[in-house]
């Protein structure tokens, strides 16, 4: 069959250019949230971003590869692809999180999605060469704007998925939002180079019927996410948001009230009693009465509560990145009421900043650093528990003052617990473990750290009124069962440069 051939007086290269910019923009962005999904639902997001880029670029080599049998109608095919690319990245959000809650192949399925998008999507640049080189003028420029347009558009996309869409969409409806903009990049060539078609009807009806469907599903996007985090979490979800740093969910069952953080439990109303009272009260029954304060983390405001029991605290200095997460537990009736309305107390500071950053900058010396951080599950976190950050740390410390940082569990987590208590000893003379047990999260563990001998025996709890912690129980939190200890000489300690409690703590939730 005959090829097409163009003039240069009727052929419009602009339009290709724009699709180009859109398919770009648009792939970038179904990478992204495959990837980030991976990383979100399975954890290790080294490993998931790894492997979805690996893939979806072998898959681009294929379909590059692939194109070279498309001998005919290469307007209709590139239209069509983009209408695939659209279709199949539309509902990838909801396909990958249907079958995370209701399946067990989930790994299969996220692969077979990379590889299919990357796939169709390395088609697409072959076939617009191809469309060029029809073309009388000179190929090297055009190819030049080509490429030029294609790495243009992988920056915007790159761009704008973790800044702008999504922390005001979601994953669902950007998949949707990008699918839109695909199948208009299809409408384009449809419209545009309609003279140049043999399949003009049918595109543009498949056209109109891709885009009802998917507007259709924009518009019970919110009841989409609502269902789907209902089959993740147990109890009612009362709240869901994601901000620009975690996917922060509200969930509630009769007394119980629960926050979540990016899929992981940061407390239950239930019990988190136990764990801020371990964590406020046993470094602070070591300080005669303790004035100036660092919370890291903490953005619930429970510790805070905590802190605001001693009379002699002048100043509580909280820093927590996500100023969208304080300022929920800051308003929010339930979660206010839960931690006593801690953050509007004159007493604390609030700080919207990495600790890390945070610690760099700042000269006050504190008698208390209090580190209530995430889990270490993703390489960012794990920088908040290098031999870096605890060097920070102890700067910021008074000469007798003491830090306690939250662990993980001796039990579930053990290689993890016992490493960040190695890294502790990297940077502080005297570092003591202890732990106990919540019923949320299992037998929990911390660490004390300081510069000066910590006696465990000689704690005062100063006759607070406490829900869980006493006097005569805690000898039990300093000792720690046979199958809870660890040989230190066999664990690395974590650095910046190697990341070993990353790879601890993966291993050790892998076989939970």
């Amino acid at each position: 069959m005959e090829e097409y051939k163009f003039r240069k007086t009727d052929f419009k290269i602009r339009p290709l250019l724009f699709t180009t910019l859109i398919i770009s923009g648009c792939s970038m962005i179904y990478e992204l949230i495959i990837g980030s999904l991976g990383s979100y639902l399975l954890g290790n997001s080294v490993v998931q971003f790894s492997l979805t880029i690996g893939i979806y670029l072998f898959a681009m080599g294929v379909g590059s590869y692939g194109s070279k049998f498309i001998h005919h109608y290469l307007f209709d095919y590139f239209a069509s692809l983009e209408i695939i690319v659209g279709l199949l990245g539309s509902f990838s959000s909801i396909i990958l999180f249907l079958c995370y809650i209701y399946t067990d192949v989930y790994s299969i399925v996220m692969y077979g999605l990379t590889f299919g998008i990357g796939f169709f999507v390395g088609l697409e640049i072959p076939l617009l060469v191809r469309i060029i080189e029809q073309h009388d003028k000179v190929l090297k420029d055009e190819l030049a704007n080509l490429f030029a347009f294609d790495y243009i558009g992988g920056l915007l996309g790159s761009l704008a998925f973790p800044l702008l869409l999504l922390p005001i969409f979601g994953y669902i409806t950007v998949a949707f939002i990008s699918g839109i903009l695909n199948i208009l990049a299809a409408s384009v060539i449809v419209f545009k180079y309609n003279e140049h078609l043999k399949w003009k009807k049918s595109l543009k009806t498949i056209i109109v019927a891709s885009l009802i469907v998917i507007v259709s599903f924009i518009f019970f996007g919110n009841r989409l996410t609502n269902f789907l985090e209902g089959g993740l979490y147990e109890d009612q979800v009362i709240f869901s948001k994601q901000t620009l740093y975690q996917k922060i969910v509200v969930t509630k069952h009769k007394d119980d009230l629960r926050l979540f953080l990016d899929g992981n439990t940061q407390f239950s109303s239930m019990d988190e009693k136990r764990y801020h009272e371990a964590l406020v009260h046993i470094p602070l029954g070591l300080i005669d009465k303790p004035k100036n304060i660092l919370l890291l983390g903490a953005g619930d405001g429970l510790a805070a509560r905590e802190l605001l029991k001693y009379s002699s605290v002048e100043k509580i200095t909280l820093v927590d990145l996500d100023e969208e997460m304080v300022e929920l537990c800051r308003t929010n009736p339930a979660i206010s009421k839960l931690n006593e309305h801690s953050m509007d107390n004159k007493k604390v500071e609030l700080v919207y900043e990495d600790a890390f950053t945070f610690l760099e900058k700042n000269k006050e010396q504190y008698q208390i650093v209090i580190a209530d951080l995430p889990d270490p599950n993703n390489e960012s976190l794990n920088k908040l528990y290098t031999t870096s950050f605890y060097r920070l740390i102890n700067k910021r410390l008074s000469d007798d003052g003491i830090m306690v940082t939250q662990s993980n569990s001796p039990l579930f987590t053990g290689n993890a617990f016992w490493c960040i208590n190695k890294t502790l000893k990297e940077e502080f003379p005297h570092v003591v473990p202890y732990h106990l047990y919540v019923p949320s999260f299992g037998d929990w563990g911390y660490n004390l750290a300081s510069n000066r001998k910590i006696e465990p025996t000689k704690i005062k709890l100063n006759q607070l009124e406490l829900s869980y912690l006493n006097e005569q129980m805690l000898p039990v939190l300093f000792s720690f069962g046979e199958d809870e200890k660890k040989d230190l000489a066999k664990l690395e300690i974590n650095t910046l440069f190697k990341p070993k409690l990353f790879e601890y703590y993966d291993s050790d939730t892998s076989k939970l």
